[in-house]
C-alpha cells in the first residue's frame, strides 16, 4: 500500500513518542501517506490506521479535522489562500479572486490539465506577510502581489 520508504519515515515518526503512545505519530503518518500518494484515498487512512494500530475512525478524525490532508485528488500544484481577516485585510481575497480568474477555476477545484488546485486555507500563522498562499503544504509565499503570482504561477507551469 505505501512504498518501503514511507512505511520507514512513518516507523520514524512513531519512535518520536513513548511506549504505549504511537497513535500520536497520525498526524505525521497521514502527511507521510499523502505525500507518496499524492492525496488519502480511503483506503490510504485504513491502511496507515492499522500500521499505527489504531480504529479507522480514529484517523478518519484526523484527516477529516485538519485542512493540510486531501481527501480527494488534487492537481500537482495545491495552492491555499490564506482569507482569514488580517490576510482579506491586507490582499488574501484579492490575491484569491486574481487567482480564481487566472486559473480559470474556484476554491476546491482543479484545472482540466490537474496541474492546479486552488484551495481556501485558515490562518497559516504569517499575518505581517500577506497575503500569503501555500504551495503544496510545505512552502509558503509571502507578500504575494500579482506579479509575484504570476511568476510563482510561470515557474510551476515549468515543473
Amino acid at each position: 500500500m505505501l512504498s518501503q520508504e514511507s512505511l520507514q519515515q512513518i516507523d520514524r515518526e512513531i519512535a518520536k513518542y513513548p511506549p504505549g503512545k504511537k497513535q500520536s505519530a497520525i498526524v505525521s503518518a497521514l502527511r507521510i501517506a499523502q505525500q507518496e500518494k499524492g492525496w488519502l484515498p480511503k483506503d490510504v487512512i485504513e491502511f496507515v490506521a492499522g500500521y499505527i494500530g489504531i480504529p479507522p475512525i480514529a484517523a478518519w478524525e484526523v484527516a477529516t479535522f485538519y485542512g493540510m490532508y486531501d481527501l480527494t485528488r488534487v492537481g500537482r500544484h495545491k495552492i491555499t489562500v490564506c482569507t482569514n481577516l488580517p490576510c482579506a485585510l491586507s490582499g488574501g481575497v484579492h490575491a484569491a479572486e486574481y487567482l480564481k480568474k487566472k486559473l480559470g477555476i474556484g476554491f476546491n477545484e482543479t484545472t482540466p490539465d490537474g496541474k492546479f488546485t486552488l484551495k481556501e486555507g485558515e490562518c497559516m500563522g504569517a499575518c505581517g506577510d500577506a497575503p500569503v498562499l501555500l504551495h503544496n503544504n510545505h512552502r509558503m509565499c509571502s507578500f504575494m502581489t500579482i506579479e509575484k503570482i504570476d511568476q510563482m504561477l510561470a515557474d510551476l507551469e515549468k515543473q
